[in-house]
């Protein structure tokens, strides 16, 4: 741990406020939270992550020392802008008052910020990241599911993350995957993560899911949730012609970002 008072009053502020948003900050977040410039924030994590006290990602930083796996900030500095505006679609569909489900996926922690506006909302997540984001944020109840922690993941999985999933009755489950093919669906890499998707979407009077099209078309070794269970995905871009034409038939909606639905 790096000893803070070699650090500036600003330097200092920067890293609680990352330590608040969960280990992983955007410079915009911080650049809004702290009331200054995104150089300003870019210069301070400059000069932290020479001190050691944080690394660099694009768009970013994350605490170093923290125990979970550097790949999961990348993966929510990756495509960020388009998170953002899937995340910001799905969450025009919530209301207030909702039951919901959020899982670990990183589009997922995007909408979790979106939620921030919206009020007594009732999450259960198995997302360390996503309770953090919630917690105590109008009128929100925030439960973290248990079970044994990943740390690439930032979550907890398992038997008992499931056994307490089941006990809710979820208005809407809100999924990711790490992969979407017009021969098998939605697939994650995780088997874990897989099984509790599967658990979820059955609790759940509606399933929406969000991913950016860099998805669109690849393989990952394990499915998920069956494709007719999902009512809408949420999107960047429009499907290929082929993964198009399957969901139709799976009867899943497909809703783009910037409020465009495809035909």
């Amino acid at each position: 741990m790096t000893d803070e008072l070699t650090h500036s009053h600003r330097e200092v502020e920067l890293l609680d406020a990352v330590r608040r948003l969960g280990g992983f900050a955007k410079n915009s977040q911080l650049a809004g939270i702290l009331g200054v410039s995104e150089e300003t924030i870019r210069r301070s994590i400059k000069s932290l992550s020479k001190a050691g006290a944080v690394a660099r990602v694009h768009g970013g930083a994350y605490l170093v020392g923290t125990q979970s796996d550097p790949s999961y900030f990348r993966r929510i500095a990756e495509n960020s802008e388009q998170k953002r505006l899937v995340a910001r679609e799905l969450s025009q569909s919530i209301v207030d008052g909702m039951t919901l489900f959020l899982d670990v996926g990183s589009t997922t922690a995007f909408v979790a910020e979106e939620l921030r506006q919206k009020s007594n909302l009732t999450i259960a997540t198995n997302s360390i990241r996503v309770a953090q984001s919630l917690v105590g944020q109008s009128g929100c109840r925030v439960f973290l599911l248990g079970g044994e922690m990943q740390a690439d993941e930032l979550g907890a999985f398992g038997h008992v993350c499931e056994r307490q999933a089941r006990r809710f009755c979820f208005d809407v489950a809100v999924l990711s995957a790490d992969a979407l093919n017009s021969k098998s669906g939605f697939l994650y890499l995780n088997p874990a993560e897989a099984s509790l998707a599967a658990v979820v979407s059955e609790c759940a009077e509606t399933t929406k899911v969000a991913m950016t099209h860099h998805k669109f078309e690849t393989k990952a070794p394990h499915w998920g949730f069956s494709p007719s269970i999902v009512e809408t995905l949420f999107v960047d871009q429009e499907p290929p012609p082929k993964l198009s034409s399957t969901l139709k038939q799976w009867d899943v909606k497909v809703q783009l970002a910037h409020g465009k639905k495809s035909k």
